[in-house]
């Protein structure tokens, strides 16, 4: 065959492989777009903007092994892309994640903020305002693709007397619906972040429970500290930079939550004494400015690169405790097992992978887990359970 027939060939097959792109993209947003409006209670507004926005960073996905030839990728960048891939390797062959085709690809995203996640909860209860969706049923928080929808639902929420946060979310995970790609933006972060991220996110391919935010947060939130931990000791060297910087962050996020652990027993003592609301709400506010000098104290003189040193110039309520309270829940007791599993992360993923899937309560069977195994735990329901 000569050139113009090769060249013929080629041009066909990329041809075909962008139709059946195509297809395989509209197919699942249809799906997408039907399941919410047959069973989700979101507008189809929220539905139809949500679809649009997937399929934009799905139709821009390029593999990152075509994407690291390009000559004007800076070195950093390859060197981030190489990590991911490292990263999806470790994920599936040594903690045996469903990583599938996540995070093998890369798409860019054309504004500075992926999505706006909104949290909500009553003024005197520490309980989340959940949203139920298909499939992942009820879940502590919504995200929205516009700044303006978000806080549309924000004054909806705060006309209905409840305490509203805000916040900007990097990443996020389709749960294995879709090969979820590496996000430009998501370059920014450093080497550590970076992995930290890519984990979590894979951890959510492979274990998520049902209506079960919080476990399914916390826990990945876990997975990505200690499998960054472990990637770079073996990848690196244990004492390395990144290795050193990956323990540090689990210190820090491990001493953050004790810390938030008793702000909300705290808090949710005075929700339980029989005072007028107005008491209540004077009296947490007192907590709250309390729990701020003392964390400003705590870090002072630190490190200004701590992850949390922020929270003691932030305004404080209900819907900012459950924030933490989603990401930060119990990482005492998943370390009680992980260590239980003789800190073998791989034999501690196999050991809760399928109990905690049909579980109504995940964290206590993690719990039993434990006990099963003669070890007790720090582990306090009332402040985990939705």
């Amino acid at each position: 065959m000569n050139q113009i027939g090769v060249t013929r060939t080629v041009l066909r097959s990329r041809v075909a492989g962008i139709k059946s792109r195509s297809k395989k993209i509209a197919t699942a947003l249809l799906v997408t777009v039907g399941l919410g409006f047959a069973l989700s209670g979101c507008s189809p507004f929220y539905v139809l903007r949500a679809a649009y926005e997937e399929g934009k960073i799905l139709w821009r996905r390029e593999p990152i092994t075509e994407f690291l030839h390009r000559p004007d990728v800076a070195e950093d960048t390859q060197e981030k892309l190489r990590l991911v891939l490292s990263v999806r390797d470790y994920a599936r062959d040594v903690l045996k994640l469903n990583v599938g085709g996540s995070y093998a690809s890369y798409s860019y995203v054309d504004r500075p903020d992926l999505t706006y996640i909104v949290v909500a909860a009553p003024k005197t209860e520490l309980r989340p305002y959940t949203w139920w969706f298909p499939i992942v049923g009820h879940v502590p928080y919504k995200g929205f693709f516009s700044k303006q929808a978000a806080y549309g639902e924000v004054k909806r929420l705060q006309a209905e007397g409840y305490d509203t946060n805000v916040r900007i979310s990097a990443a996020f995970s389709t749960l294995g619906w879709f090969d979820d790609p590496l996000l430009g933006h998501l370059l920014k972060y450093d080497k550590v972040t970076l992995a930290e991220l890519v984990f979590h996110e894979l951890f959510h391919n492979t274990v998520y429970v049902k209506g079960a935010g919080a476990f399914n947060e916390s826990l990945a939130n876990f997975i990505g500290h200690r499998s960054a931990i472990d990637f770079f000791a073996a990848r690196l060297g244990w004492g390395s930079t990144e290795h050193q910087r990956a323990q540090d962050a689990w210190h820090h996020e491990k001493e953050f939550a004790g810390f938030i652990k008793g702000v909300i027993s705290s808090v949710a003592e005075v929700y339980r004494l029989d005072i007028p609301r107005s008491d209540k709400l004077r009296l947490r506010d007192e907590v709250f400015s309390r729990s701020k000098a003392y964390w400003a104290d705590r870090m002072d003189g630190g490190s200004p690169s701590r992850r949390f040193r922020a929270f003691a110039r932030q305004p404080l309520n209900n819907a900012i405790l459950m924030h933490y309270l989603v990401y930060l829940s119990n990482l005492e007791l998943f370390e009680s097992l992980y260590e239980a599993e003789n800190k073998k992360l791989d034999r501690f993923i196999a050991t809760i992978r399928e109990p905690v899937k049909s579980s109504r309560d995940p964290f206590s069977v993690v719990e039993s887990l434990l006990e099963k195994r003669g070890t007790r735990s720090a582990y306090n329901p009332s402040t985990s359970r939705q």
